[in-house]
């Protein structure tokens, strides 16, 4: 083994992974699969990936990195990681959702017979803005309630073409967890929830989410998405002093109890501005293997049976 980083995919998130690692003084390797992405790739970085895709560079039986980042596009993503798994690799940073509902199974038994480390890339619990909630909640002795909206823009994904069928049929898991992991996260695992669905859009059915319930910290919550309407990504929490809005997530904004007047929150979010938000701590944390704020594979996929499933109605 080798102290290299192999970064698996060469698209726009492989070029924000890249210049984290480059500003860390690691060294990596970037193994890409087609031509275009690969020009893009070195246009951006100055660093020329290796093409053909995983599975041929692994016949050139290179030898095992330290550690892979998958980021690779989502429907690729479980069987990317079952082959670093398979090949050796032990420790991987995916990116979320690592794999897709169908293969919770086989990436579980991949992972338990291989003794492989996988987190999934929830960089939203890495923003500057969520740790500063985090310090006002403690401050204000503990959250007492949350809400969140997971709305996505139906109207954008219909009309894109690079998306595949399989992942907006998956959109939730592929793309809503982001907030939904965000929202847990913060306020405890759910230990009672009760979910309604109904509606459509052309490629996704249900469209209209809603759902409410308590968590293991005994934290109520509540939560919506309507993907035939407008709306946006937000979570909500709420303390007995105040009402903290990351709405949007990247920013910080406060209600005082006995106040309807709204207001922002100076943040420390440099690390935010001069890389894409959340992924230089939460490189950080995957380099140094500090699980405090990493989702490992194992409990992503317990979330796709108790939570993933049930609010989207599957």
């Amino acid at each position: 083994m080798n102290n290299l980083i192999w970064i698996v995919g060469a698209g726009g998130i492989a070029i924000e992974y890249a210049k984290i690692l480059k500003s860390l003084g690691r060294d990596f390797i970037v193994i890409g699969r087609g031509e275009e992405s690969a020009v893009k790739f070195k246009e951006a970085t100055g660093i020329e990936p290796i093409l053909g895709g995983l599975e041929n560079y692994l016949k050139t039986k290179p030898e095992l990195p330290e550690k892979a980042i998958n980021c690779v596009r989502a429907s690729d993503l479980g069987k990317t990681n079952i082959c670093l798994s398979n090949y050796g690799v032990k420790c991987i940073l995916s990116e979320k959702p690592g794999f897709l509902p169908d293969e919770t199974e086989a990436i579980k038994n991949v992972v338990m017979n291989n003794g492989t480390t996988i987190y999934i890339a929830y960089n939203r619990r890495f923003y500057a803005s969520v740790f500063a909630a985090e310090k006002i909640i403690k401050e204000d002795g503990g959250l007492l309630s949350f809400n969140f909206e997971f709305t996505e823009w139906a109207h954008v994904i219909e009309a894109s073409t690079s998306i595949p069928e399989v992942e907006k049929n998956n959109l939730l898991i592929t793309n809503s967890t982001h907030v939904i992991d965000l929202a847990f996260y913060l306020g405890g695992e759910p230990k009672e929830m009760s979910c309604y669905q109904n509606g459509s859009v052309g490629w996704h059915t249900p469209s209209n989410f809603a759902g409410s319930g308590i968590t293991d910290k005994g934290v109520l919550f509540s939560y919506n998405a309507n993907w035939n309407a407008p709306g946006r990504w937000a979570v909500e929490l709420l303390t007995a002093k105040h009402r903290i809005y990351l709405k949007p997530m990247e920013q910080l904004q406060l209600q005082d109890k006995g106040s309807v007047k709204i207001y922002p929150i100076e943040i420390d979010d440099q690390l935010d501005k001069e890389f894409k938000p959340g992924f230089f701590l939460e490189t950080k944390a995957f380099l140094e293997e500090d699980e405090s704020r990493l989702c490992t594979i194992e409990q992503q996929a317990k979330r796709v049976n108790t939570i993933f499933r049930k609010i989207s109605g599957q």
